[in-house]
């Protein structure tokens, strides 16, 4: 079953819930230094990747379509680029900004509210080079590259229609000489030589089957198991690459895959679920967000409980170098971003789905908001 869009899990889960917008400013962290969980910028639309550069963060705005700078120091928000359909991932480098614009949005389910619009004749499943000011220079199409290699070998097409999502650009990592994207419909993550805008194959993840509900998981025909779902790429302190993994919201079949600049794996860490978002300290910590961590489990169109509260939803793990594991409670959390010994999270980014456009957020998350530690 091949991941169509990080949200199609809160979308089964969750539409049926209408929350006011109440709900969510309840649960504001503004609070002063020292608190565990500190509201940096709000009004967001489905904020996914964080990327820093020169003291602001970049935040690629899903269901608006945008592309956002959050200013660290006062936490203003200003708007680099619009128009660009379901941008998931950014980030910058060279003097560019580059968008993974996934696909298009599914329309929503009878009865279920619709996140907030993004523009219907956007593009989809490309990334995109553009200009600081957001002129676009370059578009790559990502799908194209599928539909001719299909690196992950699965069955495409059933009767000429597509299986599942063929591509869903999530994540951006930009380094000298190319570009790295994380595409989670394809199962791969590929790279884009920024030179000659060649695309090549960086690295197709397994198929996870090493988990009770994975085992004997149904997939495309053909293939057995959950599908590793690639979503944040980032690189770390130490030079190698990490790759978040959702492992098909499977309990236990997310992954962070370490590799090093050849693509090639030197570690996993594994035990996880539904990786959304990776980030890693000067420590040696990685961090890995899971989006819909303690969604209620729900049969068809069955609400959720009476007394369910969506602030409940998601977490934050952390992996010390000595294996310990620690969590906090940050709420949908998607991207992540180390920046000047601090971590922050895009929080609240799957809330349109819950009724609430405009609701999402960038959080800090002090060390003091870990909690729970496991050896």
């Amino acid at each position: 079953m091949r991941y169509s869009r990080v949200a199609m899990g809160a979308a089964a889960a969750m539409t049926l819930v209408a929350v006011s917008p109440a709900t969510a400013s309840a649960h504001d962290a503004h609070g002063d230094d020292g608190e565990p969980i500190t509201t940096i910028a709000n009004g967001l639309d489905g904020p996914r990747q964080l990327s820093e550069h020169d003291h602001r963060l970049l935040v690629a705005e899903s269901d608006s379509g945008e592309v956002s700078w959050v200013d660290l120091a006062n936490g203003r928000v200003h708007t680099a680029m619009t128009g660009l359909g379901n941008a998931q991932g950014v980030d910058y480098g060279h003097g560019r900004l580059y968008v993974a614009v996934g696909e298009a949005a599914p329309p929503p389910e009878d009865g279920a509210p619709p996140p907030a619009e993004a523009p219907a004749d956007g593009p989809s499943s490309v990334l995109i080079e553009a200009t600081s000011d957001g002129t676009v220079l370059r578009t790559f199409d990502l799908l194209e590259y599928e539909l001719e290699n299909n690196p992950d070998g699965q069955v495409q097409f059933v009767d000429g229609a597509p299986v599942d999502a063929l591509s869903n650009p999530f994540s951006v990592l930009v380094q000298k000489k190319r570009v790295l994207v994380s595409d989670a419909g394809a199962n791969d993550v590929l790279s884009i030589d920024l030179h000659s805008g060649e695309i090549s194959t960086f690295f197709v993840p397994p198929v996870v089957t090493d988990t009770p509900e994975c085992m004997a998981a149904e997939n495309n025909p053909g293939t057995v198991g959950c599908d590793p779902v690639p979503t944040e790429i980032t690189q770390g302190p130490d030079g190698l690459i990490y790759v978040g993994s959702l492992g098909a919201e499977a309990p236990g079949a997310g992954r962070v895959y370490v590799l090093d600049q050849h693509g090639t794996v030197v570690d996993v860490i594994t035990g996880l679920t539904g990786v959304t978002g990776v980030a890693v300290d000067h420590h040696g910590s990685v961090y890995a967000s899971s989006v819909l961590e303690g969604a209620p489990a729900m049969e068809g169109d069955a609400p959720p409980p009476a007394d369910f509260d969506p602030s409940t939803v998601g977490q934050i793990t952390r992996i010390s170098p000595d294996g310990e594991r620690a969590t906090a409670e940050v709420t949908m959390p998607t991207g992540l971003e180390v920046h000047d010994g601090r971590l922050y999270a895009s929080a609240w980014s799957v809330a349109s789905f819950l009724g609430m456009p405009g609701a999402g957020e960038v959080q800090r998350v002090d060390r003091h908001a870990f909690t729970d530690v496991t050896p």
